[in-house]
């Protein structure tokens, strides 16, 4: 994408931003530009909601119709505005910490109802923007602020959890593997119901610097070496998966109905009582 045309997506009084040169998350939002720019969508019609944290401030550089919320509570408000709008495209974004800490509950209800929500996680396995202390996604074993002889929880795998909680678009993608994240991110958006897209990020700041990858470039390759696709995945061993990272579309369900229409549908029911 040409300069001019990524500008007219962005709020250029707002930059530059505040991320850590070399972070992911401008990688991630220009994924999400490049892929909204391609499914033909209007920006008057699309709102973009975040929580708190660094992924979070995606919004303030987004010339959408946007709503930067309280920790943990960006789907709580994405949902107030889909069902408010059923015509706006509603879009979540937020980090690990964000959404599958805090804001736990309401990813899990949302994957549930279906709700006409594309949620992008960005996944940095650490909370970046309060001073790395351990998240839900910090794999066993590595280091954090809170964690500093190494993580004794184990961690959440968040393509698991929404295909058990009931989303109905899922994927996973990395930073590096650029043209796929908007390939995902681009299915997302022309999804009916709750799509999930988690996008593997790098938090050299505090991930990489604790556990030995402290330039961005190492978190890059990292990426590149560990990382396998679902269908070759799905060939291999526990033991030959240990570590590794896999991505790919996980569940594409286009014939569940989402919330919103089912609640038309009650509701018309009731009418007629």
């Amino acid at each position: 994408m040409k300069r001019d045309k990524l500008a007219q997506y962005l709020r250029s009084d707002r930059w530059p931003t505040v991320w850590c040169p070399g972070c992911g998350n401008g990688i991630i939002l220009k994924s999400f530009i490049d892929a909204f720019d391609q499914t033909g969508m209007k920006t008057e019609e699309t709102a973009v909601i975040s929580g708190i944290g660094c992924s979070s401030r995606s919004t303030g550089y987004l010339d959408f119709n946007t709503m930067h919320t309280l920790h943990g509570r960006a789907i709580a408000f994405a949902t107030g505005v889909s069902l408010a709008k059923p015509d706006f495209k509603v879009v979540v974004m937020g980090g690990d910490g964000d959404i599958t800490a805090i804001g736990g509950n309401h990813f899990i209800h949302a994957c549930r109802r279906n709700i006409n929500l594309t949620i992008i996680i960005y996944n940095n396995m650490i909370y970046g923007m309060t001073g790395g202390q351990h998240s839900p996604t910090t794999p066993g074993g590595k280091i954090a602020g809170t964690m500093p002889f190494g993580n004794v929880e184990e961690q959440f795998d968040i393509v698991k959890l929404a295909l058990s909680a009931g989303a109905t678009y899922v994927a996973r993608s990395t930073v590096y593997h650029y043209p796929l994240t908007v390939k995902y991110i681009k299915e997302a958006l022309l999804h009916k119901g709750v799509s999930v897209v988690e996008v593997m990020s790098n938090c050299h700041t505090y991930y990489g610097r604790y556990n030995g990858l402290r330039e961005p470039w190492q978190m890059m390759d990292f990426f590149k070496e560990n990382t396998i696709m679902k269908e070759k995945a799905e060939k291999m061993s526990e033991e030959e998966l240990k570590g590794k990272i896999v991505i790919g579309v996980f569940r594409k369900d286009e014939s569940k109905p989402d919330f919103y229409t089912r609640y038309r549908m009650t509701y018309a029911r009731s009418d007629k009582k």
